[in-house]
């Protein structure tokens, strides 16, 4: 039952996101993606107390009921792939290209900010001691 109640949960915030990106878009010509403005409600509204106590583990058990169907949400996009093979075969090679350009320049960003926020003197905080102990855990 808490699943059913965080599914209406989640759907609750994107249809909330998609109601912001309509007002948005009518008053100001602003686009914005309504699953990722509804990500932003939701998140926004669980760091609130009152909603995280009633409502953080309905959320959670339907988030591990949609990850445990995940490879199920891959279906339409693999039908899609199959509809648009002669787009694919125009633009493959396109494709490939940016997505191999976009990997590379997420990659070397992450190392710069890395590089950037690591401490001067190299030396690094130790880990608290729970993560330890559960890194030792997992790898034992």
């Amino acid at each position: 039952m808490k699943a059913l109640t965080g599914f209406a949960i989640l759907l609750s915030a994107q249809a909330a996101g998609e109601l912001v990106a309509r007002v948005l878009k009518a008053n100001w010509g602003w686009t914005l993606p309504g699953p990722v403005l509804g990500m932003l409600i939701l998140c926004a509204a669980l760091l609130l107390p009152w909603i995280q106590r009633h409502w953080a583990d309905a959320v959670g058990d339907a988030s591990q009921v949609l990850l445990a169907h995940l490879s199920l949400l891959f279906v339409p996009v693999g039908v899609g792939v199959v509809v648009h093979l002669g787009l694919l075969s125009t633009y493959g090679l396109k494709l490939v290209l940016v997505l191999l350009v976009s990997t590379w320049l997420g990659l070397a960003m992450t190392a710069l900010v890395l590089r950037r926020s690591w401490p001067s003197d190299g030396h690094v905080e130790a880990l608290p001691a729970r993560l330890v102990s559960q890194s030792a855990h997992e790898a034992g």
